[in-house]
């Protein structure tokens, strides 16, 4: 077991340095070779350092779920920003993009004329807008051919409308990936048409998700805005989007209970999140035992079922979570613990999520 005694206390995230930078090289560089643009969503880590490294890399800008997301990478000086979410703007929030865009090229999610009157009305009307699309998840975003009708009635509010997006969310399931990302596919063209149509030239088709960004297939979009696949986590590997070589956030953790097959961690729900999709097998894995499965979890408890009782560990040893969804850990947390895979137990930095909490 990995004990990392540099570490003082547990639970703790670890961000292995080495195949974080691999996992945001390998997505550029794909990106790059299929002349696209990756605009990747910083709500998964919401850290300023690894915000540096994606641009670095390539990345055109950033993307966020919310206003105060846009607020804390604003002010560390990121100017390109995208809040992929239909707003509903009152005068307060109104104020706040308003300051937002006095500094940074912003844009915006709209999926209604509604809310699109909303924008209008609170905003400067230089914002850049795009019409989100349904393309299967079918969660927010208009139908694809209603795109130009939305955009239309935008545009004759003022409102700059750049083009159009989506998020294949129903990528998120075993052997759904590929038909997630045909059918985006399809949505974005039939999106782009409308606004053609519409007499508006759609610069922006921006798509993806971390489970279908790595799948080369011919598309209209300019732009990806994958997330997880800075960390990957237990349910990208339960999709075969990523392989444990690519897992670079885990959870240190101490075992305080072992019985049997049963171990008990100091990292429940408080620490990892408590996501478990229908078809996960577990709250989360183990690093190095592909078996181990976290069968339940409570506040401060994380009860593992270790089916290999060879290589189960001893109470006080310290082993290494892989979350089932690894945004909501890092929003759980304070910081990143930066190691050095190359050296065991090295630990090199220490990383502030930067955008904790920020859920406005």
């Amino acid at each position: 077991m990995i004990a990392f005694p540099s570490i003082d206390a547990t639970p703790a995230l670890l961000v292995d340095r080495a195949v974080l930078d691999g996992n945001i090289a390998r997505m550029a560089a794909s990106a790059r070779e299929r002349g696209l643009d990756v605009r990747p969503h910083a709500k998964t880590h919401k850290c300023i350092e690894i915000a540096h490294l994606q641009l670095a890399a390539g990345a055109r800008g950033l993307t966020v779920a919310t206003v105060s997301e846009a607020e804390a990478f604003a002010q560390a000086g990121f100017d390109d920003i995208f809040i992929a979410y239909p707003l509903w703007v009152d005068a307060a929030r109104g104020a706040r993009l308003q300051a937002l865009s006095e500094t940074v090229q912003l844009t915006v999610g709209i999926d209604s004329a509604a809310g699109a009157r909303t924008l209008a009305d609170h905003c400067d009307t230089s914002i850049g807008v795009l019409v989100e699309i349904d393309s299967g998840h079918h969660r927010t975003g208009v139908a694809p051919e209603q795109a130009g009708v939305v955009a239309s009635e935008a545009q004759a509010l003022g409102l700059n409308v750049l083009g159009v997006f989506t998020f294949p969310g129903h990528s998120y399931g075993p052997g759904l990936p590929h038909v997630a990302v045909a059918e985006e596919t399809d949505a974005l063209a039939v999106a782009a048409a409308a606004l053609r149509d519409a007499g508006i030239d759609p610069v922006v088709i921006s798509g993806g998700s971390s489970p279908t960004a790595l799948i080369e297939t011919p598309s209209v979009a300019t732009e990806l805005r994958p997330g997880v696949y800075v960390f990957g986590d237990a349910q990208q590997l339960e999709l075969d989007a990523v392989t444990e070589a690519d897992i670079a956030l885990t959870v240190l953790a101490t075992v305080v209970s072992a019985r049997g097959e049963v171990v008990v961690l100091d990292s429940g729900s408080k620490t990892l999140g408590a996501d478990r999709a229908s078809w996960a097998t577990g709250y989360g894995r183990i690093l190095g035992e592909p078996d181990a499965r976290i069968t339940a979890l409570s506040e401060h408890h994380a009860t593992v079922g270790w089916p290999n009782t060879s290589t189960r560990p001893d109470l006080g040893q310290r082993v290494r979570v892989i979350p089932n969804h690894v945004c909501n850990t890092v929003n759980l947390a304070d910081e990143l613990i930066v190691t050095d895979g190359r050296h065991a137990d090295a630990v090199v930095d220490r990383w502030r999520v930067a955008a904790r909490g920020c859920n406005t």
